[in-house]
């Protein structure tokens, strides 16, 4: 039985990835942050374990604890929203410390067991990485990384057999948006110069479920990559995730800045 652990299973995204590696047959090791959700995911019959990704000695209890491992998906994360001068280099540090340094984190602390199995990273990045969006510049950044990353990681550990994967999701059904609508609440003030914007911004933190993808067929589509083989270097799954890098790649630079700032309301002066 194939052993899988994924980072921040509390919902959508991580749950559904849990769901659909349990009932294809895999050990699901599922992990999440706060306690109740350990106990949630115990209580439905996974092997559930409490991990902050930002934790070394939390990871090095894990890889100890591990007997072996054959899929590790870095699914951890979230979505810093607003305008990336109000979040300053505060804000960055904090969504890059989530999404781009606990990725190399955790790979590095199982990548022994990783090297024993000859097994598989899967890095879940996002579509923002490929087309950046005004008000999301800190989060388009860390996934942005998360690509470099990935193919550097890609590069590195073919030697030793370990594969890797990234998945650039669309829109697709989860608490995201909720949580970065919340991040953009406590970032935005009064006193911001991008005050007057505060609905193109809210709007911006739920732009991830328009029109989503269910949760559970994402993750459908991700076990069926894993399965692949050679198993794909990288996998778009949900509503938008190949429409947008095309717009990216194919429309002119002045002419995709129109269209976004003309979206989020920047085409007149503040």
């Amino acid at each position: 039985m194939p052993t899988v652990l994924i980072t921040g299973c509390s919902s959508g995204i991580g749950r559904a990835l849990a769901d659909a590696f349990r009932d294809a047959g895999h050990e699901v090791w599922a992990t999440a942050r706060k306690p109740e959700d350990v106990e949630r995911l115990a209580a439905a019959g996974f092997t559930a374990r409490p991990l902050d990704v930002n934790d070394p000695q939390a990871l090095t209890r894990l890889a100890e604890e591990l007997p072996t491992l054959d899929i590790l998906i870095n699914n951890a994360g979230y979505g810093a929203m607003g305008p990336l001068l109000d979040g300053g280099v505060d804000a960055m540090q904090r969504q890059f410390q989530t999404n781009v340094f606990a990725l190399v984190g955790v790979t590095r602390a199982l990548f022994p067991l990783l090297r024993r199995s000859r097994g598989l990273v899967v890095n879940i990045g996002s579509v923002s990485g490929v087309l950046v969006t005004p008000f999301a510049g800190a989060y388009c950044a860390s996934k942005a990384a998360v690509h470099a990353l990935t193919d550097a990681l890609r590069l590195e550990l073919a030697p030793f057999g370990v594969r890797v994967m990234e998945v650039q999701p669309g829109a697709i059904a989860s608490q995201f948006a909720s949580h970065a609508q919340h991040e953009a609440e406590q970032l935005l003030a009064p006193t911001s110069p991008w005050w007057p914007l505060r609905e193109q911004i809210q709007a911006r933190a739920r732009a991830s479920q328009d029109r989503p993808t269910p949760a559970a067929s994402f993750a459908q589509g991700v076990l069926a990559a894993t399965r692949r083989s050679p198993v794909p270097v990288l996998v778009r799954l949900g509503n938008g995730s190949t429409a947008l890098p095309l717009l990216a790649r194919v429309l002119p630079r002045r002419l995709l800045d129109w269209v976004l700032r003309k979206r989020f309301g920047l085409l007149r002066g503040l």
